[in-house]
């Protein structure tokens, strides 16, 4: 049974090195061949809008919005439903293949069995 990991990301632009971590650790499960999901909540919501995690930058850091794409081709993106309507954001504003989802799915990903769940 292959594992999956579903990491949740609550920071953003405001603290810098715990937002990328958590894009490092899901871009590095889901190149191992993990199962990934990862969950945009709080400020790293806005990563979810094209163009936003472009302009993210930290040094010696990988682009954030390569590791959100190497996410987006192997596993899924969510943000946030209460989070998403705090930005007045729809899915119509986020990237292709991204989706919003509420507490009661992010429960049903971490209490499947085999999962591993993480929060930055």
């Amino acid at each position: 049974m292959t594992r999956t990991m579903v990491i949740k990301v609550t920071a953003g632009e405001e603290a810098p090195e715990r937002c990328n971590q958590g894009f490092t650790v899901a871009a590095a499960a889901a190149a191992s061949g993990a199962r990934v999901s990862l969950w945009l909540t709080g400020e790293a919501a806005w990563f979810a809008v094209p163009g936003r995690a472009e302009a993210f930058a930290l040094p010696h850091a990988a682009p954030l919005a390569d590791l959100l794409e190497g996410v987006l081709a192997a596993g899924t993106v969510t943000v946030c439903t209460q989070c998403a309507a705090r930005r007045e954001l729809t899915e119509d504003d986020l990237r292709p293949g991204v989706r919003i989802a509420g507490a009661p799915t992010f429960v049903e990903e971490t209490l499947a069995e085999g999962a591993q769940a993480l929060v930055y």
